[in-house]
């Protein structure tokens, strides 16, 4: 019996795909059909899957072709595969000649010819275009229009911004421009939102009553009735609210998340976050961007993130400590917040006037896991244990700082109509909680830091 093996994303399966199975079949009596894991075609560069890999394998399967359906996971695979599976033939569409010419040490390897004019890649270009508008001061708007051009599906059409570099370069662009978010939102069929977090609400509510679809920074809303309220008129109009905190998309921080949960390290007794930066000081807040991101705002959900996915948000007692600005009010140089379970404590330090180390270390009855700084955009972390000869070190590639992922996470709920799983919405209200308890002076400690 001939066994061939080949492999491939098949997203969107089309005649294309099909008519490249049919001939792989052909070549022998047995065909086996890798179907790639969408960690590893991120690796790769294919950020812009649309569908999730059982949606894909249940495609595959459905044309009737297969004989057995596999998952590709790491580099290196095809070589463990072909050994493993006593493979006669390796075969790839001819796009990728010679790319395999070194399988033939294992086995045959065949390039088939594509049907012409037909892709996945095509496909999804073709699909309706998201026109997406962005409002704020904040110059990480640089950062996210980059990151929409890697990504179909979605097009910068306007911005709502008085800041001037801002301006120049979206006018450079050919990007509309305008100070005026209703005319902003006349233009767009959904928003990204990073103006000051007290002007969230407004901005998403006034969005989502233009029908609009919103990604907002977060945080979504710094009390629980402006929260409750947006969401409530979200649902009620089928529209998609996402929360932007985008180490909640990575890769690896998701992996990390599995591994905890899976008992890997045991019983968690202890998570501490730290987030700190001194690029958006108290003296320099107002003047470079006309709008205050205190150190709560622009750290405290990133740092929650992990304690409240891991813990729960139904904590026993939370005790706040910060450091307030004299000069700006409810910013807080410095916060720390102590959270008591039943089980377990968590402990987070955030600042936007101090500096410290920025990693996160979850604790186990097992071992605990490591990721250095700055971990909330890590592509690696550690598990460690009592023997260091058990210690692994998992490594997962990290394309825009996790912005690109939060984006195809966006594109993707609003074609699929369905909340992105990265981000519940329990976690998003207990971070609006936090935050205030914060505003309200709710088991709040104040510290005075004198400044160098």
């Amino acid at each position: 019996m001939t066994k061939v093996i080949t492999y491939g994303t098949y997203d969107l399966l089309h005649y294309g795909h099909i008519k490249l199975l049919e001939r792989a079949k052909a070549l022998g009596d047995y065909l086996i059909v890798g179907v790639t894991a969408s960690d590893f075609d991120r690796k790769r560069g294919k950020i812009n899957v649309k569908q999730s890999l059982m949606e894909r394998i249940e495609a595959v399967r459905a044309t009737g072709i297969a004989d057995e359906i596999i998952v590709e996971e790491y580099e290196g695979q095809k070589i463990d595969d072909i050994r493993r599976l006593n493979i006669d033939i390796f075969t790839v569409g001819s796009d990728w000649e010679s790319k395999f010419d070194y399988l033939n040490e294992y086995c045959k390897v065949i390039y088939l010819p594509r049907t012409a004019g037909v892709s996945s890649s095509e496909i999804r270009a073709e699909q309706r275009t998201i026109r997406l508008g962005m409002v704020g001061n904040h110059n990480i708007l640089l950062k996210f229009k980059k990151e929409c051009s890697y990504i179909n599906g979605i097009q910068v059409a306007a911005l709502c911004t008085t800041k001037e570099n801002l301006i120049a370069k979206a006018k450079s662009e050919g990007i509309y421009v305008t100070d005026n978010y209703e005319k902003m939102l006349s233009l767009v069929d959904a928003v990204y939102i990073i103006s000051e977090p007290s002007n969230h609400y407004q901005h998403i509510k006034e969005a989502l009553l233009q029908k609009k679809h919103v990604l907002c920074e977060a945080p979504v809303a710094i009390n629980d009735h402006d929260f409750d309220e947006v969401f409530r008129i979200a649902d009620e109009n089928r529209l998609v609210l996402m929360e932007g905190i985008k180490t909640a998309y990575s890769t690896a921080y998701y992996r990390l998340l599995l591994l905890a949960q899976s008992g890997e390290i045991g019983n968690i007794a202890a998570i501490d976050a730290t987030c700190t930066s001194l690029s958006d000081s108290s003296s320099s807040v107002r003047s470079q961007n006309g709008e205050t991101w205190n150190s709560i705002c622009s750290w405290g959900p990133t740092a929650m993130l992990p304690i409240f996915q891991l813990l729960g948000t139904d904590y026993m007692n939370c005790t706040i400590t910060s450091a307030l600005s004299t000069k700006i009010e409810n910013y807080d140089v410095f916060t720390k917040i102590d959270f008591l379970y039943p089980h377990a404590v968590a402990t987070l330090k955030i600042g936007t006037g101090i500096k410290s180390e920025g990693e996160l270390v979850v604790s186990g009855s097992k071992g605990y896991i490591y990721v250095p700084a700055p971990w909330w955009k890590t592509d690696y972390f550690e598990l460690r244990y009592e023997n260091q000869e058990d210690n692994r070190r998992h490594f997962y590639q990290l394309e825009g700082e996790g912005i690109r992922y939060e984006i195809i996470n966006f594109v993707k709920s609003i074609e699929t109509k369905k909340n992105s799983i990265y981000l519940s919405r329990k976690i998003s209200k207990g971070i609006t909680n936090i935050i205030e308890k914060f505003y309200n002076r709710v088991g709040i400690q104040e510290i005075q830091i004198t400044p160098f």
